[in-house]
C-alpha cells in the first residue's frame, strides 16, 4: 500500500522567484529542497516580489504551479480576503499549516481569525515568527505592536498553536512575549541551501587603498544600518561601503541619507541596489568584510550566503552566529559597545595580504559545512509528529 506523503500547507508573504523579502524566502526555499522529497509542499504567497508592483511574469496567478518540488498558488491582490483564503483552505488537502511571521496582515492575522472563528477545517498549526521577538525587533514600531499583542491575547488568536523557534534564545523571546500562550515550543534550526561541492575559488587580495566594506539586507530599523554608518563615521582608515538591498522603510532610508552625507572624507558610502539572490555570492566575494550590526535575526541567510563568499563578517551578537572568533571567520560583538566595532574595521584594515587570506579562507570553509543532521531530522520531525499526533487524535474510538 502507498502511504502519502504528509501535506504542509504554508502561507509566507514572498517565495520564488521573489527575493527581496530576505529571510522568509530563503527558510521556506531550503525546507522544500531538504524535504521535498519527504513532505508534500504546497505554497500560498503573494503573486508579486516584496514592494512590487507588477507581478511575476511568469507564473499563473490564483492557480497551482509546480516550482520545484512543491506546488505554488500565488495570490493576486485581489484574492488575499477573508472569504477568498477561506474558500482556498476548504478546498486545499492538508495536515500541517504552516505560517511565517507573527505580525503578517494576510498570510498569518487574517488566517488565525478564520481558524479563532472556527471557519477553516481544523488542523495543527505551527507559527514560524522568525525573529521578531528579538529585543531590538519588538521594540520597532511598539506603539502599534504592543496593543495588538494584547488584543490578540484577549482574543485567543494565538492559541493551541506550536510555535517554531529557529535557536533557544528564539524559543525564550516568544515564551517572554507571549507568556503562557506559548505552552508548545519546538527548537528546530533552520536549514542552510544545499551544499555547495565547487573548488576554492581565488580571492582578490585585500585592497590596499580602501577596505571595501559591504552591507547587504533589507534597508529596515531591525537590520540597523544607521548604528553601521555611526560606526563608520568614527573610523580612522580608509572605507568604501557598499550598500545592497530593498528600501522597505523610505522614511528609515531619508535618515541614513543624513548621515551618508555628513560622512568624513576617508569613508565613501554608496548605495548599489537590490541584488537577485543567484547574484549574492558572486557580489560578495569581490568585498574584504561584511557589516552587518543587525538587531536580531532568527537565522541570518545572508550572514550565511557572507561566509560561503569567503567573506568574514563584522555582525552583532542577536543572532545564532555566534563565538566567531574563535571559529577565526569574523566577529559577533554587543551592540551597546560600538568602540568595539570600530576596534574591528581598523583591525581589518590593517591587515597584510596573507593574514586576511586566511580569514577569507576559515569563512568560506565554515560557511560550505554540510547541514547538521540534528537540524534536518529536528525539522522533518516537527511536521511529522503533529501529523502523526493528529491521526491519533481523529481516529474513531
Amino acid at each position: 500500500m502507498t502511504v502519502s506523503k504528509p501535506i504542509i500547507l504554508t502561507f509566507v508573504g514572498c517565495y520564488f522567484p521573489g527575493y527581496k523579502f530576505g529571510g522568509q524566502v530563503r527558510t521556506t526555499t531550503n525546507m522544500v529542497d531538504h524535504l521535498g522529497d519527504e513532505f508534500d509542499f504546497r505554497i500560498v504567497t503573494m503573486d508579486r516580489d516584496f514592494l512590487d508592483t507588477e507581478p511575476y511574469p511568469d507564473v499563473e496567478a490564483d492557480a497551482w504551479n509546480q516550482v520545484g518540488k512543491a506546488q505554488v498558488f500565488y495570490c493576486a491582490p485581489s484574492h488575499r480576503s477573508l472569504f477568498f483564503l477561506r474558500r482556498l483552505l476548504s478546498k486545499t488537502a492538508y495536515d500541517v499549516l504552516y505560517l511565517h511571521g507573527f505580525f503578517d496582515p494576510v498570510f498569518t492575522i487574517k488566517l488565525l481569525l478564520l481558524r479563532c472563528m472556527k471557519m477553516i477545517p481544523k488542523r495543527p498549526v505551527v507559527l514560524a515568527p522568525h525573529g521578531e521577538f528579538s529585543r531590538g525587533a519588538v521594540n520597532i514600531k511598539a506603539w502599534k505592536k504592543k496593543p495588538y499583542l494584547v488584543c490578540a491575547k484577549v482574543l485567543g488568536l494565538y492559541r493551541n498553536l506550536v510555535w517554531h523557534a529557529s535557536a533557544t534564545y528564539e524559543a525564550a523571546d516568544i515564551k517572554t512575549i507571549m507568556g503562557n500562550t506559548a505552552s508548545n515550543i519546538v527548537v528546530a534550526i533552520n536549514l542552510s541551501p544545499l551544499s555547495d561541492k565547487s573548488p576554492e575559488p581565488q580571492w582578490p587580495d585585500k585592497s590596499t587603498e580602501c577596505l571595501r566594506v559591504a552591507f547587504l539586507s533589507r534597508v529596515s530599523p531591525k537590520k540597523n544600518l544607521d548604528y553601521a554608518l555611526n560606526v563608520l563615521k568614527n573610523v580612522r582608515v580608509r572605507v568604501c561601503y557598499d550598500i545592497y538591498g530593498t528600501l522597505e522603510d523610505r522614511s528609515y532610508w531619508a535618515s541614513c541619507r543624513k548621515i551618508i552625507n555628513a560622512m568624513p572624507g576617508n569613508v565613501a558610502v554608496e548605495y548599489k541596489g537590490e541584488v537577485p539572490h543567484d547574484k549574492v555570492c558572486d557580489i560578495l566575494h569581490g568585498y574584504d568584510l561584511f557589516f552587518f550590526p543587525t538587531r536580531g535575526e532568527n537565522y541570518g541567510y545572508v550572514i550565511h550566503e557572507a561566509l560561503t563568499a569567503g567573506l568574514p563578517v563584522l555582525i552583532s551578537d542577536q543572532t545564532p552566529w555566534r563565538n566567531l572568533p574563535e571559529k577565526g571567520v569574523g566577529w559577533d560583538l554587543q551592540l551597546d559597545d560600538p568602540s568595539a566595532f570600530i576596534r574591528r574595521i581598523e583591525e581589518v584594515a590593517h591587515m597584510d595580504v596573507a593574514a586576511h587570506k586566511k580569514l577569507r579562507n576559515c569563512a568560506w570553509e565554515y560557511g560550505r559545512q554540510s547541514q547538521n543532521d540534528d537540524a534536518l531530522q529536528a525539522n522533518r520531525c516537527l511536521f511529522l509528529n503533529l501529523k502523526l499526533k493528529w491521526m491519533a487524535l481523529s481516529r474513531p474510538l
